[in-house]
């Protein structure tokens, strides 16, 4: 993952300039990004650009690395989901990366402390996938899709506090689109 400038001020033009009425909200993403250990990136490195494969990301022959998340349920446009979380730059870095496969309704949501518009690529991300921008509030802002073995950015069009890859397809298949909800 490679963080861009921030442009806090820009909004989508479909996204409420109030707190959601339902009931989790704003304070039920901060808690659940809290919970998670998202609660701050501490150094101040959110606004740093950050390489998304390190010495720290793993390797293909590291098996520590890959897949070893545990699986949250979250709903998402109405479906029930598993998601793995990565809310610390480790994770957030290793992202995906060498998975051979990811089974149906499962996937991975990047968690951030700040919303921001940020760019990802599928370095040694072996799978199709698509990814959902969303913003703090839990709605989706963006949705596209990414190739594997790309360093190609994929830059969400919107600020955003939360990514969720899928695979590719998921979302049109499942009739998830931009407006759709996120729920912890």
């Amino acid at each position: 993952m490679i963080e861009l400038s921030t442009h806090e001020g820009a909004r989508a033009p479909h996204a409420p300039r109030v707190g959601l009425r339902r009931a989790g909200g704003v304070c039920a993403a901060l808690a659940f990004a809290v919970a998670c250990g998202g609660g701050g990136e501490g150094n101040g490195a959110q606004d740093v650009p950050t390489p998304l494969l390190s010495q720290e990301a793993g390797s293909p022959g590291d098996s520590s690395q890959v897949g070893s998340g545990e699986l949250v349920a979250v709903r998402v446009g109405g479906h029930e989901i598993r998601v793995e979380i990565a809310d610390d730059a480790s994770e957030r870095e290793r992202g995906l990366m060498y998975r051979e496969s990811l089974p149906e309704d499962q996937g991975m949501l990047f968690v951030y402390a700040s919303q921001q518009v940020r760019s990802f690529w599928m370095r040694n991300t072996l799978i199709p996938l698509d990814i959902a921008f969303i913003d703090p509030d839990g709605l989706i802002v963006d949705v596209q899709q990414m190739q594997p073995q790309t360093d190609e950015l994929t830059t969400s069009r919107y600020p955003m506090m939360y990514a969720l890859e899928m695979n590719l397809g998921w979302f049109e298949t499942n009739g998830v689109e931009v407006g759709d909800r996120l729920e912890f």
